[in-house]
């Protein structure tokens, strides 16, 4: 695969984000009245608005030709028939068909991957029922009332990130608790809320051989034999997600509660999967259902749509155009509905891990920016938290603002309240305000010339910050599923537009193995490992620290 920056788009885009540069958003407004219609698009239960990015009809046409011509349509053809575009790993991409609701069949190395599928939902049906139900019982013969999963990364991030959205949905009849971090506190704290006699614990790994997961279940077993005494009593209250039987087996999980996954499954992918247990445990089965109907509603939008329509390709040639030929090296992601707070860092994970990458298919070095710093929190908060920079920095970070027509829990005018923030706030953005506005402002506030010399300048917005805005009909369970889905899909272009792997993390397995050898030094005096003098002396001096 050629270098993108060869192809005759990319030669077009560079010479136009030149002149682009030099327009302001507000006079694109000013002179286009119909700026918004050309540049919105809706899907059900969704507005997608791009008009405040700094672009223009030429821009647009030519970032279209430029997904045609990296061949969007071809390489998603080959992820949704399982074609092994994972090429570092040879492996299948498939996440798509953990969600594949109407059922096509989709073939991995001969085998019919969607009946896999649909019984590993029954699977998880059947027993999300039974725990929900009362008839799941512990050693002690009580019901289970609270849900702990251990998992990192993928296997955290994308099942919390759901449940804390949707806990408005819940029955009340399961508490959720999440343990990622391997640093004891998180799990202590986890630990003084439950009770071992009414409690599951669900761990995900796909190996049963991450450190920082194995860690905090070993931790959590002996905290449960503190109670139970008896090792059998584990089978009851101890359930994987994971492929190793034979570690599971050696953990005191019964094989018919081991739920599975594929390596066609990638974790910051995988909560469609048996990862996703602690939201059908939470919230029922059939809203975990709900979330896939959404996902799946977005993945036929994706296939189906013309590109100048097909909103996850939009999303992708907007990120490529801001990063790549504007310059802007971070992207915020602003939600005003409290339910989306962890939406951020789901997909800081997301897109990071999976475009934060230095050399194209080949193993050329990319010349480009490929992936931005992903970053943010809910509006309000960020608001009176980081905003002061969106708006006067010297830096430029688009954003996208996220919100719903209807609430989750509607109080009072609370909020029109929050949507008045999330309409001014991006209205400020793109049109700043001028010296001249400023200068009649304080005037007309009796301000003397000589006050307003010295204001003039700190209060001049320059505007001309790009921003998208989504607005939701609701944040419910399919509303959810869209969402991550139209991200999913957004980062899949990205990385075959930018001619990178969006699926492996070498990065991330170079720290795992790296911290492998340290724990062991740690661990045993008689084993050294050549470093650095840097991560020599801060190793010897945290043992002897710890030692004395």
């Amino acid at each position: 695969m050629n270098c993108r920056t060869t192809l005759p788009s990319w030669h077009a885009l560079s010479a136009a984000s030149e002149q682009l540069k030099e327009q302001h958003l507000k006079t694109l407004f000013d002179t286009d009245s119909e700026r918004f219609d050309k540049f919105s698009r809706q899907i059900p239960g969704v507005l997608f608005d791009f008009s405040k990015q700094l672009i223009d009809s030429n821009v647009f046409e030519q970032l279209i030709k430029l997904a045609k011509e990296s061949d969007v349509a071809a390489w998603r053809d080959k992820m949704f028939s399982g074609e092994k575009i994972n090429i570092t790993e040879d492996r299948a991409v498939l996440h798509i068909a953990l969600r594949n609701r109407d059922a096509t069949p989709i073939f991995v190395d001969g085998i019919n991957v969607t009946e896999q599928v649909q019984a590993e939902l029954e699977k998880i049906k059947v027993f999300t029922d039974r725990v929900r139900s009362g008839e799941w019982t512990g050693y002690t013969g009580k019901t289970v009332k609270d849900i702990v999963a251990i998992g990192v990364g993928g296997s955290n991030l994308g099942p919390q990130m759901v449940t804390e959205a949707l806990d408005a949905y819940s029955d009340g009849n399961l508490n959720v608790h999440y343990v990622s971090n391997v640093d004891g506190v998180q799990l202590g704290e986890v630990l003084k809320k439950v009770h071992a006699e009414t409690t599951l614990f669900v761990i995900s790994s796909k190996t049963f051989t991450t450190s920082e997961t194995m860690n905090n279940a070993r931790s959590a077993v002996s905290w449960f034999l503190d109670s139970a005494i008896e090792q059998s009593a584990v089978a009851k209250h101890f359930v994987a997600v994971s492929t190793n039987l034979e570690k599971t087996r050696a953990f005191g999980i019964a094989d018919e509660n081991v739920f599975t996954m594929w390596d066609w499954v990638g974790g910051r992918f995988s909560l469609w999967s048996a990862i996703g247990l602690p939201i059908a445990l939470y919230l029922g089965f059939e809203t975990f259902v709900e979330v896939l109907e959404g996902a799946f509603e977005v993945d036929t939008h994706f296939k189906t749509a013309e590109f100048e329509n097909n909103i996850p390709l939009i999303m992708a040639l907007l990120s490529v155009w801001n990063s790549s030929f504007l310059g802007y090296t971070s992207q915020a992601i602003l939600p005003y509905d409290q339910a989306l707070h962890m939406l951020p860092a789901y997909l800081q994970q997301g897109e990071m891990e999976s475009n934060g990458k230095h050399v194209t298919f080949d193993g050329q070095t990319v010349p480009y920016t490929t992936v931005p710093i992903i970053w943010g929190m809910t509006g309000i908060n960020g608001q009176h938290a980081f905003y002061q920079c969106l708006h006067q920095g010297n830096v430029i970070v688009p954003s996208d603002f996220i919100a719903s027509v209807e609430p989750q829990i509607a109080l009072g005018n609370h909020h029109d309240v929050l949507l008045s923030n999330f309409f001014a706030q991006t209205e400020a953005l793109m049109a700043g305000v001028n010296e001249q506005e400023i200068r009649e402002d304080l005037a007309a506030k009796g301000k003397s010339e000589s006050e307003i010399e010295k204001l003039v300048a700190h209060k001049i917005h320059q505007g001309n910050r790009p921003t998208t805005s989504m607005i939701l009909d609701k944040v419910d369970a399919k509303a959810v599923g869209r969402l991550i889905a139209l991200y999913e899909h957004k980062i899949f272009c990205q990385g075959i537009i930018l001619n990178v792997c969006s699926f492996d993390q070498w990065g991330v397995e170079l720290g795992k193995g790296l911290a492998s050898n340290i724990e062991a030094e740690l661990k045993q005096d008689n084993i050294r490992h050549d470093h650095d003098s840097s991560t020599s002396g801060l190793i010897a001096y945290y043992k002897q620290k710890r030692n004395s």
